[in-house]
């Protein structure tokens, strides 16, 4: 029996779907600051990857059942670069943890199909966050389905171990360790006085005759 020509063809997954990361510089903030946060809260184990606006295709042999979350993280896939996630690839190992960042663009029935393809294809805590109305709200997963979560404020992500909160309709996002997820320019303002504070130090051992890079 001969195989069909589309069946012998090998099927193309894009690494784009056309469309913008964000509608706009706030959603584009909000998600830089949540994938930032969550890559710092996991940059020493590598066995947790994070990645924004990535395509993810769970299903082999069909490349129309893809998203592309705002903000998704994977335990248990090493860390590196990625045109896609395809999930086959990946261990099929589904993304555990997914944020969502609403905009002026997003309907109801776009974000409707979105939560129907987490909740389908295992997603096991969705969050989802609108900067304009200062609302955040959650879902965990509980069997085949994604359950909402009834108090979001001050709860605590199983699986990141993050605590949420709303400040003045801001939403903040706290590490284990009581520490504040940072801003890009928080993040570089930090980064900026540890040079400085590592620039003085070296100045002070050459001031003692010590040679920095000999320690």
């Amino acid at each position: 029996m001969t195989r069909s020509p589309a069946l012998n063809q090998e099927i193309h997954y894009p690494d784009s779907d056309g469309q913008p990361m964000s509608d706009n510089t706030k959603q584009f903030n909000w998600i830089v600051y949540i994938k930032l946060g969550c890559e710092a809260l996991f940059k020493d184990d590598p066995n947790v990857f994070v990645a924004g606006d990535l395509l993810w295709y769970p299903v082999e042999g069909d490349n129309t059942i893809r998203a592309a979350p705002d903000t998704m993280v994977i335990f248990g896939r090493p860390k590196g670069d990625r045109g896609s996630y395809q999930q086959w690839k990946e261990g099929n190992i589904a993304p555990q943890v997914v944020f969502e960042i609403l905009s002026p663009g997003n309907t109801l029935v776009g974000m409707a199909k979105k939560f129907r393809f987490y909740e389908r294809y295992g997603v096991e805590e969705y969050y989802l966050y609108d900067p304009d109305k200062g609302d955040f709200s959650g879902w965990l997963r509980s069997g085949d389905f994604l359950e909402v979560i009834e108090t979001p404020i001050s709860w605590i992500s199983p699986r990141l171990n993050v605590r949420f909160e709303l400040v003045d309709g801001e939403l903040e996002i706290y590490r284990p360790n009581g520490d504040r997820f940072l801003t890009y320019l928080e993040l570089e303002q930090r980064l900026e006085q540890e040079r400085l504070r590592s620039d003085k130090l070296a100045a002070k051992l050459k001031e003692l005759g010590i040679n920095p890079e000999d320690l």
